[in-house]
């Protein structure tokens, strides 16, 4: 998945000849994921049709401060504009139009929509070949560059003067990789391994029936997902569920028990910089699992149960550098049992969970979770949805890795 996927991304497109090429720009951003606005200047019109961009971006396009219509007048807010996106890019970006960014000569409405712009601008110069290297077009890069603008360098070619070299914007494709790349390098995870645990375990009693618990995953899920978000790389240890992940950051391993997913874990924590252990692992499993279906024939039917493997203590035992995250959940006495098992299992962080509290607990959409760290500081937080409590959990991770 596309680093780019969900991004809001603000298009300005000034009058130069490559104007045509922001028709496969605006295409390749929505097969990316994204969703795109575009903003025209007046001469860029004369290049390619706002029609086309409207009917690819699937929004309007905006290219004056108003609308003409006498009747129903409408201003067209570049405030709003310039607040709602993520990410602005201004291709293709002509000699004229980067000065009038530098000096803030605010004559049209893409201009005055990147003064207002609170978020990363690009910028995708395109220009013939002694344009390019004028002394004037080199002093609007510099200080474009000051003000934080980053320039996607043009690439060299045949230019529409006839003339071959250094001018033509960067191609479409190339564009997206610059920008996918750069986006990436940022990502405030890039480069951390984090090690998550999901989902119920299985206890295999005979070979059609088991032990197990009502966890549908969606919790553990939620964090990898966000966590892969962030640019980290995910290893994704589930117990049998129904839910899947979308991010190409995810390595997903698929366990029934809790000794497969003791293995697996062990297998991958010594390299892991988090460990998240947000599975419902089975206390105890069946002493004895029987090789055949057992028949139905005693009024009354024993098991022997045994004790699984503690999967989290046994990490917190051979911890290193890792920051170690556990969940509990509790019907009484929350905070003092969480307490002990931040002591008794060397957590960083617990994230408790109370089936006293509405809208928590397993098979649910929304979470209600208090977190507890290391030194016992209490931090209750409201009743969410489970991705808003996956991004919770991951400021708690940046944080610590940028203290």
């Amino acid at each position: 998945m596309s680093v780019l996927n969900g991004k809001k991304i603000l298009l300005g497109v000034s009058g130069g000849i490559a104007a045509y090429k922001t028709a496969s720009l605006v295409r390749l951003f929505i097969k990316a994921g994204a969703h795109v606005q575009v903003i025209m200047t007046p001469a860029s019109k004369d290049f390619v049709t706002p029609l086309t961009l409207a009917t690819l971006s699937k929004n309007p396009v905006y290219s004056s401060f108003y609308n003409d219509d006498e009747q129903e007048a409408e201003w067209n807010n570049h405030v709003e504009l310039g607040l709602w996106a993520d990410i602005m890019l201004i291709a293709p970006a002509t000699a004229n139009t980067m000065s009038k960014m530098t000096n803030g000569n605010c004559d049209n409405l893409l201009i005055a929509t990147y003064l207002s712009a609170k978020c990363p601008v690009y910028v995708a110069p395109a220009m013939d070949l002694d344009m390019y290297k004028h002394p004037s077009t080199l002093a609007s890069f510099e200080a474009l560059q000051q003000f934080g603008n980053t320039i996607i360098p043009a690439e060299s070619g045949e230019l529409a003067s006839g003339l071959s070299g250094e001018g033509r914007m960067a191609e479409p494709e190339n564009i997206i990789a610059f920008l996918e790349a750069d986006l990436e390098s940022k990502l405030p995870l890039k480069g951390k391994k984090i090690l998550i645990t999901a989902g119920p375990t299985y206890e295999a009693i005979d070979p059609v029936r088991f032990i197990g618990n009502h966890s549908s995953g969606k919790m553990g899920f939620d964090i990898a997902e966000c966590a892969a978000n962030l640019g980290a790389y995910v290893i994704l240890v589930s117990g049998p569920t129904h839910c899947k992940t979308t991010h190409s950051n995810i390595q997903r391993i698929a366990v029934t028990s809790a000794q497969e997913m003791y293995d697996v874990c062990h297998e991958h924590y010594s390299t892991a910089d988090v460990a998240i252990a947000a599975a419902a692992v089975a206390d105890y499993k069946p002493k004895q699992v029987a090789s055949q279906k057992i028949k139905k024939a005693a009024s009354n039917f024993v098991i022997e149960l045994e004790k699984t493997k503690d999967i989290l203590l046994s990490l917190g035992e051979i911890k290193k550098n890792q920051f170690l995250i556990g969940f509990a959940l509790e019907t009484e006495n929350e905070i003092e049992n969480a307490k002990l098992k931040i002591q008794k299992k060397n957590l960083d962080l617990i994230v408790l969970n109370s089936l006293q509290d509405e809208g928590a607990g397993f098979q649910k959409a929304t979470n209600k979770v208090t977190f507890i760290d290391k030194n016992f500081n209490i931090e209750p937080m409201e009743l969410k949805s489970k991705e808003a409590v996956a991004e919770d959990i991951l400021n708690k991770i940046k944080a610590y890795f940028h203290e």
